[in-house]
């Protein structure tokens, strides 16, 4: 618990260290370190104690030096222990801060006299972190044997021994109650005393001949009785008080201390002291140094970091790096880290400096292992976002019309300066992370990317310039392949090899930009040269494939056309084997044209004779003698002068087609037979000789009677008038050209309608006629008709027969 001091000051408060049980007081301690804010003071503090015997006035002294309030001991109560265990209590108006420690006194009753383990222990806790230990002592012990201060120095001495290194410790006996004899006589005894309490003190082999001025400074004071002279006792202490302001500066009191623990870590520090002693273990200070200052420099490093993850600007800077780059990142961060990393250094600066250093070491690693997910986000934002903008500027400069070796090395040299940049914008001063794997990544992502478009870009030229020549040679290919002849494929090989130098020139041109070695030019130049040819292949293959049709194409339009191209009229003059023979022969040189591909000029073979030979030599020899046995030139798979990749009609396959074609093609011909025999039947007219003699022998007597009695020759004429008027209306030419009973079936319907159609023309006609000429001119005619008498009728006869004949031949247009 801590206590103000009214009395004295505002400033002096005080806590039980550690109690009459040998319990530590840790809440007790932390609040008073809160309080007196020691935290603050680095190593610009100092520890003083004091020892003594029991009721030596020990808390006297330090409320009156130091201004503290420590409970006294009441003289009227008589000699008792007034402390109990290790108080602490801040001194008020000395700076630097100072820190006073009030013993238990020794060689107590309450005890006993054998019970020295605690005054042990706290003598050796009070050398452990003290500057300063005043040992209270009665001016009459001195000199004697059996004072009391012999025993406690010994102790002091005793528990030294346990310190493996000790901490330069100044020793300031306070020699209270003087009498008259002079200080200056009072000291020599005084200091003789204590070096034979030195030597007579047991020390490992290490420090046997170390003197004692190597461990202890020693002081040595004189007050006179509190009791007796109170103003002379309140004037010495006032002026020993000033030699404690700055007393670990050069030459104080506590000038040359050593091992001294930072003010944040003293109550740690008391703390694992105090339980090394309780432990009764020995007490190794420098080592206790070491893990105070690593326990502390933990605690101020674990500190720091949760307070730079909770630090406002860098959880900005967090979430804005997840959406995308932020400008002068790097040096945003370094800040951060830099006043972090200061922060540490400032609270952790007066522990040990290889832990302190190991401890800043760690801390900075935490905090760059806490920060650098957000610098590969942003490294990654850099990379994406470069990879982005040269895909851009990439596009930009081929649309541009820049050549594309020139464009993929400037865009990339450019970007991977940007990126450069980037990073260098990004870089954490405190780390040293390795950016080269994501500019590797950069890199091969651009290299990918320009990869990519360059296949894009050849496939697309390459693409353009297939097109160019499919269409080039396609349809020419085809047409030359339409009108095979002997020059057929001296023309195809003509047209590709011109489209083809033609098409690798503009294509050599084109990938000139690309910048490729020689052989890889090549190679692309070569495949596109071996497009061409797969094209003519193609087309040759796929017009082979219709070779049938276009040899009975052929056939038929010379056979069925003549030499200006009119479609021919079996009149009977014409010779139709010879006519065959010539449709066939050409037919037979289409077949020999598509049999193979010719596209190489050494391509000669003998194909088109051997066909001829085979297919219409043999047959003709055939025919004129049948007992000549001949070899099959096609009795084969494979032609002799063409290889098989070439081949596109093996042998075989040539003489199933012109078998094929043949038979086909007989049709037309038997056709044309069929017709010229027609024709010449038509064109014979006129009955045999034989029979126009009989008829005039047979048919005198018919003749004679006809000349006798020429109203014979009228009727027959009127008769024949009337039968062709209905031959023309009844269209009888036309009904039977759909065969003779469905002629006959149509006439039988149109018959006598026809009949009664012209009765009543005849009719209207006549009634007409009689109209027209009026009473008058019947009666002029009626003597004509009466004096000429027979001829008058046949004349009306006449007339009448020809109008029917003109109205019949006329109706059939009217119809229509």
């Amino acid at each position: 618990m801590t206590h103000s001091h009214p009395a004295k000051s505002e400033q002096s408060c005080s806590t039980q260290l550690i109690d009459g049980d040998g319990s530590f007081n840790d809440s007790g301690i932390e609040s008073f370190i809160k309080e007196v804010k020691l935290g603050e003071c680095g190593l610009s503090y100092a520890v003083v104690s004091i020892m003594g015997p029991q009721s030596s006035g020990k808390s006297t002294l330090l409320n009156n030096l130091f201004a503290t309030n420590f409970r006294e001991m009441d003289a009227f109560r008589g000699r008792s222990q007034t402390t109990k265990g290790i108080w602490l209590a801040k001194c008020a108006g000395i700076e630097p801060c100072t820190l006073v420690m009030d013993l238990e006194g020794t060689d107590g009753r309450e005890r006993g006299e054998d019970d020295t383990a605690f005054e042990k222990q706290s003598a050796l806790f009070a050398l452990a972190v003290s500057d300063i230990v005043l040992i209270n002592m009665w001016c009459h012990d001195i000199g004697r044997e059996q004072a009391a201060n012999k025993p406690l120095l010994k102790t002091v001495f005793q528990v030294m021994m346990r310190l493996f290194s000790p901490r330069k410790t100044t020793l300031m006996f306070v020699i209270r109650d003087k009498t008259r004899t002079p200080l200056e006589n009072l000291e020599p005894v005084l200091r003789e005393d204590i070096q034979k309490i030195w030597d007579s003190v047991p020390k490992p082999e290490a420090h046997k001949e170390t003197p004692l001025s190597e461990f202890f400074n020693v002081e040595v004071v004189a007050l006179s009785s509190y009791e007796e002279k109170e103003e002379q006792f309140k004037e010495q202490v006032a002026s020993l008080r000033q030699r404690f302001f700055h007393s670990i500066a050069p030459g104080g009191l506590a000038g040359d201390r050593r091992g001294v623990v930072p003010a944040s870590g003293f109550s740690f520090s008391a703390q694992q002291i105090w339980r090394v002693i309780k432990e009764n273990r020995d007490l190794d200070l420098p080592a206790h140094k070491v893990m105070v200052a690593t326990v502390r420099c933990e605690e101020i490093a674990n500190e720091k970091h949760a307070a730079f993850a909770g630090n406002e600007e860098w959880s900005q800077l967090e979430q804005d790096v997840q959406l995308g780059p932020i400008p002068a990142f790097g040096k945003k961060l370094s800040s951060i880290l830099d006043t972090c990393l200061s922060e540490y250094d400032e609270e952790a600066t007066y522990f040990d400096e290889g832990v302190r250093s190991g401890k800043r070491k760690q801390l900075e690693e935490k905090l760059l292992q806490l920060v650098h997910p957000a610098f590969q986000a942003l490294l990654g934002h850099i990379r994406s976002g470069t990879l982005d903008k040269f895909k851009e500027a990439f596009d930009k400069a081929l649309d541009g019309g820049e050549g594309f070796s020139v464009a993929a090395r400037d865009c990339s040299e450019s970007f991977m300066a940007r990126f450069d940049e980037g990073c260098a914008d990004a870089v954490i001063k405190q780390a040293n992370w390795d950016t080269s794997k994501v500019r590797d990544k950069l890199k091969r992502d651009i290299e990918a990317h320009i990869a990519s478009v360059r296949a894009a870009k050849l496939s697309e030229i390459t693409s353009l310039y297939e097109a160019k020549l499919k269409e080039a040679l396609s349809g020419p290919v085809e047409a030359l392949l339409d009108g095979a002849n002997s020059e057929t494929w001296p023309a195809i090989r003509k047209l590709f090899k011109h489209e083809t130098e033609s098409a690798v020139s503009g294509f050599s041109s084109a990938l000139s930009g690309f910048d490729m070695d020689k052989q890889t030019k090549d190679k692309i130049l070569a495949s596109l040269e071996a497009y061409a040819r797969g094209v003519v292949e193609a087309k040759t293959k796929e017009e082979a494939g219709r070779v049938l049709i276009r040899m009975k194409d052929r056939f038929a339009t010379l056979f069925s056309h003549d030499s200006d191209s009119m479609p021919r009229v079996w009149t009977g003059k014409e010779d139709i084997r010879a006519i065959t023979k010539t449709a066939r022969s050409a037919s037979l040189k289409l077949l020999s044209v598509m049999v193979a591909i010719r596209l190489d000029d050494d391509d000669a073979d003998n194909i088109e004779n051997t066909l001829s030979l085979a297919l219409v030599d043999a047959t003709n020899a055939a025919a004129k003698d049948m007992s000549i046995t001949m070899v099959d030139p096609l009795a084969s798979s494979t032609w002799q002068e063409v290889s098989s990749s070439k081949t596109l009609i093996t042998p075989v396959q040539c003489k199933s087609l012109w078998r094929q074609f043949k038979a086909e093609t007989e049709y037309s011909v038997s056709q044309a037979i069929a017709a010229q025999e027609a024709n010449k039947r038509n064109n014979n007219w006129l009955p045999p000789p034989w029979a126009i003699l009989a008829l005039v022998v047979l048919g005198f007597n018919e003749f004679m009677t006809l000349l006798r009695n020429p109203l014979y020759l009228l009727v027959i004429f009127v008769a024949f008038l009337l039968l062709k008027a209905l031959w023309v209306q009844l269209d009888i030419s036309g009904e039977f050209r759909n065969g003779a009973l469905p002629g006959l079936l149509s006439l039988s319907t149109k018959f006598v309608p026809t009949i009664m159609n012209m009765m009543k023309r005849l009719a209207d006609e006549g009634a007409a006629a009689s109209t027209a000429n009026g009473p008058q001119r019947n009666h002029a005619l009626e003597p004509k008709s009466l004096g000429n008498g027979p001829n008058a009728s046949s004349s009306m006869s006449s007339t009448a027969s020809s109008e029917v004949i003109e109205s019949e031949y006329s109706s059939p247009s009217k119809q229509e």
